[in-house]
């Protein structure tokens, strides 16, 4: 479902249903030991859309565990992302050959809880939402930032070590090519000679999700 987004060069596995924790790996099923169970059933099914992803890249497949802030590290030579919401767990993978990063997100085709978007956007933002809302009434234009920044934050942390704010980037959408570019408040890496300013990404939907994914090409080698 999340493959229109996606470059190329990436491939992806995911499901509305879910997988059980017997899929998994005996490294990956202790992570989740003490969990939720509904924790426990996004971290499984996600795992197994990885595992899924490595498989359709031709990588022989490994587990994929967590770092320190609790984001997936890939197997050696790879970048990936995962996302769960209710009705949607999804896994995406690259080379890292191909790709410098990756990011997705899925969520539900539904308005931000009141009171929290807010929380995550600017006034200008805010400004463009309203624009976006009169002109396409039809989308939840403050779920899709909402998610457009997810993607954006998980394509984001691995390259700088840390997790952004909300505040930390600004997005505008594009809705006749359903792509978005979001604009960082701090420049992060270089990336083809250049501090790294902005993201590009693209957004699809169903009655029922929005999906979003960013990705950076991998640089040429030295």
């Amino acid at each position: 479902m999340i493959e229109p987004v996606l470059p190329a060069e990436a491939v992806a596995a995911d499901t509305a249903g879910d997988f059980p924790e017997t899929l998994l790996f005996p490294a990956e099923r202790a992570l989740i030991r003490d969990a939720v169970p509904e924790r426990r059933r996004e971290f499984a099914t996600a795992r197994v859309c990885a595992h899924r992803a490595q498989a359709a890249l031709g990588l022989p497949v490994r587990p994929v565990l967590c770092g320190p802030r609790g984001e997936p590290r890939w197997p050696a030579g790879t970048v990936g992302s995962v996302t769960h919401c209710t009705g949607y767990r999804g896994a995406a993978l690259a080379l890292a050959a191909h790709c410098r990063t990756l990011g997705i997100d899925a969520e539900p085709h539904l308005p931000l809880p009141p009171g929290t978007a807010g929380a995550v956007t600017c006034p200008a933002e805010r400004r463009h939402l309203r624009d976006l809302a009169g002109r396409h009434p039809a989308i939840h234009w403050d779920r899709l930032l909402f998610s457009a920044k997810e993607a954006v934050f998980k394509a984001w942390s691995p390259l700088t070590g840390h997790t952004p704010d909300f505040g930390d980037a600004r997005v505008c959408f594009h809705p006749a090519h359903r792509t978005f570019t979001a604009h960082l408040r701090t420049p992060g890496p270089e990336h083809g000679g250049r501090p790294l300013e902005a993201f590009t990404g693209r957004w699809t939907l169903t009655s029922e999700l929005l999906l979003t994914a960013v990705a950076l090409p991998a640089l040429p080698a030295r």
